[in-house]
């Protein structure tokens, strides 16, 4: 048996002219003859917010268990049944008034991930929680690029009053630093490529960086030499790995640039628009979701939230027929047209996150692939969007956490149980044991033997 003694650092990467490119786990990361525990792949905790809940008359499975029946708006994930789980009767009680009237939608942004009852106020002393993810992220982040990346699909840089006295911060935003930091989703897919690959200083003005645009060369011309060295020391199988991950970043960039063409060709310019946005939210979403899995092959991250829409979304859907504004739709008053196009969102929702979820089942990622190493949330703080309440949450749970999590269940928990008890379920998984969470009451039973 011929045995290399070459052996790469998980954090190399390949740089050039001011760019620098992560690499995806490579056979040439492990050292000859290392125990297994030493090759392991990371694990990483991922969230997709589900803007303005559900129709909670459509969206139940029928049965619990192994045999059950997707609902039509989860029917999307069927071809994924075994690595996923729907869990019911998860409630977020703190989103709930509580005295403090309207504003369900913001409270239910603000509550997502922390458990906590969110601040009244639409001036600068909002106060909520700290998020799941960034108490995960102070941990994972030691070892990565980015301790953490929050993406949208809506703009959010709006300030003031959004919802019945609440501010804007808390409906746009589900990842919180600290109580009083909410931290805003980048929305546009340029941004984020050059966050991730560092070919860009955002600090400049913007018509600076649209004039060095043009004359910008693709990632790959700038870190070409890299390239050649490195790839002339691999083996066949590492070799196969960098090409088919070279050629998604270039595919994600290619994209990029085809969205910032189309949108000068269709826009006036009186209208703003962020450069890189494409024009339809089915490419918008998934080109998101694909710079989520670039940055997670190549290490730059371990958590990642990602909201479809911020809470009360004014999103239209004319790529499945629906023109009117999502939220407003929502408000049907039992009107049969309109509850038929708020399914149609919903279940185009699920077929977009169902594709994220096969693409990272299709990813390899050590000895098996970035879903089995990863948990996934898709869910949202509003359970009925028509009545805007917070119990018995949708909720799928996908991903193996390395190996941890029994999926291919619909498992209905006791009515009350608390959406942080999930939460504190995952954090266990990442290492970190925090005695509670917002209004959690423990662990949640049935997902894992550990």
């Amino acid at each position: 048996m011929f045995v290399t003694r070459k052996h790469i650092s998980r954090r190399t990467m390949l740089r050039g002219m001011g760019a620098a490119i992560g690499l995806p786990l490579l056979d040439s990361m492990a050292p000859a003859f290392a125990a297994p525990a030493q090759a392991a792949s990371p694990l990483r905790f991922l969230v997709t917010y589900m803007p303005v809940g559900s129709t909670m008359k459509v969206w139940p499975a029928e049965g619990a268990g192994k045999d059950y029946k997707l609902s039509r708006i989860q029917k999307p994930f069927e071809p994924l049944r075994e690595h996923f789980s729907i869990l019911s009767g998860l409630d977020h009680h703190q989103a709930n008034a509580l005295g403090d009237g309207g504003g369900d939608h913001a409270r239910a942004g603000a509550t997502f991930l922390t458990g906590a009852h969110a601040r009244k106020t639409s001036g600068a002393d909002i106060y909520a929680g700290v998020s799941a993810d960034q108490i995960i992220a102070r941990k994972t982040g030691e070892e990565t690029r980015f301790p953490s990346l929050e993406l949208g699909c809506e703009d959010s840089r709006i300030v003031g009053a959004c919802d019945s006295g609440y501010s804007c911060a808390y409906q746009n935003s589900i990842a919180w630093r600290t109580p009083t930091s909410p931290l805003p989703p980048e929305s546009n897919p340029r941004e984020v490529f050059e966050r991730l690959f560092g070919t860009q200083d955002l600090s400049l003005p913007a018509d600076v960086r649209a004039r060095r645009a043009r004359a910008r060369k693709s990632i790959l011309d700038l870190v070409r030499d890299d390239t050649q060295s490195l790839v002339a020391g691999l083996g066949a199988a590492d070799r196969r790995k960098i090409d088919e991950y070279l050629f998604a970043v270039r595919e994600i960039e290619r994209r990029i640039e085809s969205a910032e063409n189309d949108n000068k060709q269709s826009f006036a310019p009186t209208i703003e628009k962020p450069s890189g946005v494409p024009i339809g939210s089915n490419d918008y979403a998934r080109l998101m979701f694909d710079l989520q899995i670039l940055a997670l092959q190549a290490d730059l991250t371990r958590v990642v939230t990602f909201m479809l829409g911020r809470e009360a979304s004014l999103r239209a859907y004319p790529e499945i027929g629906v023109m009117e504004p999502h939220h407003p739709l929502t408000h049907h008053r039992g009107e049969p047209d309109h509850i038929e196009k708020v399914i149609k969102i919903n279940v185009y929702h699920s077929e977009l996150v169902a594709g994220f979820l096969q693409k990272l089942k299709d990813t390899r990622d050590g000895e098996h692939n970035l879903l089995y190493n990863s948990m996934v949330i898709y869910s949202s703080g509003i359970a009925d969007g028509n009545r805007h309440t917070h119990e018995n949450l949708p909720c799928v749970f996908a991903g193996h956490g390395g190996g941890s999590f029994k999926q291919g269940q619909h498992i209905v928990y006791k009515s009350g149980t608390p959406m942080t008890n999930l939460l504190l379920t995952v954090m266990d998984r990442m290492g970190i044991h925090p005695e509670s969470l917002g209004d959690s009451t423990g662990r949640l039973e049935h997902l894992t033997d550990l």
